[in-house]
């Protein structure tokens, strides 16, 4: 077969949420999409903010000369100041666009990252669950990953982590908020990692970075704060997009940011910058790059993601389900009333036509993702599926 055996692996493991996605859209032509309640996929169907659509038109009404050609790998030096000025303001820090590279989208962020910073045989420690693309990403780049456990609210086991971390650690990979979990890693959690992490680097003469995946990071609930990792270790690298705080997806905008006080900080940058284009990205979206300049302390309504969580939440606990209440990014993650979660979740798409994904897919078999990013309606017809497994599995 033409297809390498790593790529037949990869399809394997990473399948899950796009079959999901796939098999919603032949279920809504069979049924109607009226009946099928798609629940599988962190797509918002809130818009973006009307600041978002001031500035497309802005830009249409107005276009400077070459405003869709290239620009250098980094990005436009303009809209990397803009990001260093809001991660600046979030952080306390002082970061310059020297800092900033813009990517295509948080993928792209993590890709370059992972690039820079790995030699073949260098290990990557990624928590439990976890998103599930993070072991392709870090083995794109011939590395190796170390899974750490997380406790029963699915906060890290910095206990395991230390044990993990040996002579080729490189990085650790974290989700905060976390997808599929919606936990939100406290301060607590950083400081104590930061701890680890500076304690290691002493002892073996390495460099170990903090790589955050933080599309979420503005989408929190309950008047609870975002714990920069830039806060708590220097050798932090920040990969990023605008995907769902601008509820802006497909438009794949982003960006890699560095610790000002990295070591070696010039030469991880030119590292950036290299990657960007080698990996065939280029660079980020010229149009984008534009568009996002202005819009750094924007958000999309919070709020609504957070009703929508108690919501799902408050109905989920009335079934008798066990789950951790999410505390940022829009997904939840229950515990399966069976321990086959792969047959759970088969049973309610086919039964009650909703669309979930199984735990294996994140590497927590026996739970199940859902996520509430979507319109009132659908959440609502949703409900009675979940609650007939609940009552046919004597949840109560």
């Amino acid at each position: 077969m033409a297809v390498s055996d790593r790529v037949k692996k990869g399809m394997v493991m990473g399948s899950w949420i796009r079959r999901m996605f796939e098999e919603g859209i032949a279920m809504k032509k069979q049924f109607g999409p009226e009946n099928v309640y798609d629940l599988s996929l962190g797509n918002p169907t809130m818009e973006p903010p009307p600041e978002f659509k001031r500035e497309i038109k802005r830009l249409a009404d107005h276009p400077f000369k070459g405003m869709h050609g290239y620009m250098e790998n980094a990005g436009y030096p303009e809209t990397r100041a803009a990001v260093a000025r809001q991660l600046s303001k979030e952080t306390g820090l002082k970061l310059t666009e020297n800092d900033v590279i813009m990517a295509v989208g948080a993928a792209g962020a993590i890709n370059v990252a992972l690039k820079t910073i790995l030699d073949p045989g260098d290990e990557v420690i990624v928590f439990i669950p976890w998103f599930v693309d993070y072991f392709n990403y870090v083995q794109n780049h011939d590395g190796v990953v170390k899974e750490v456990p997380t406790d029963e609210h699915f906060m890290p086991r910095l206990d395991e982590l230390e044990k993990a971390i040996g002579p080729r650690t490189k990085a650790v990979l974290i989700d905060s908020p976390n997808n599929p979990t919606g936990v939100v890693y406290s301060v607590e959690t950083m400081t104590r990692m930061g701890d680890i992490l500076r304690k290691k680097e002493a002892e073996f003469g390495t460099e170990i970075f903090i790589v955050s995946d933080e599309p979420y990071k503005k989408i929190i609930y309950d008047g609870m704060k975002y714990p920069s990792p830039l806060n708590f270790h220097r050798h932090s690298i920040i990969a990023t997009s605008h995907s769902k705080d601008l509820s802006i997806p497909g438009e794949r905008i982003g960006y890699v940011a560095l610790h000002p006080e990295s070591s070696n900080h010039d030469d991880m940058i030119k590292g950036f910058i290299f990657c960007t284009r080698v990996l065939g990205f280029i660079n980020a979206p010229a149009f984008m790059q534009n568009v996002v300049r202005n819009l750094q302390g924007v958000t999309i309504p919070v709020s609504e993601y957070q009703r929508h969580r108690d919501f799902i939440y408050n109905n989920l606990i009335k079934f008798g389900y066990k789950v951790n209440k999410p505390q940022g990014a829009f997904y939840i993650f229950p515990k399966c009333p069976i321990a086959d979660d792969v047959a759970f979740v088969h049973e309610l798409q086919h039964d009650h036509h909703v669309l979930t994904v199984p735990g294996v897919a994140f590497g927590a078999p026996g739970y199940f993702r859902l996520v509430y990013c979507v319109d009132d309606a659908l959440l609502e017809k949703s409900m009675p599926g979940l609650e007939a497994l609940a009552k046919k599995y004597k949840l109560k």
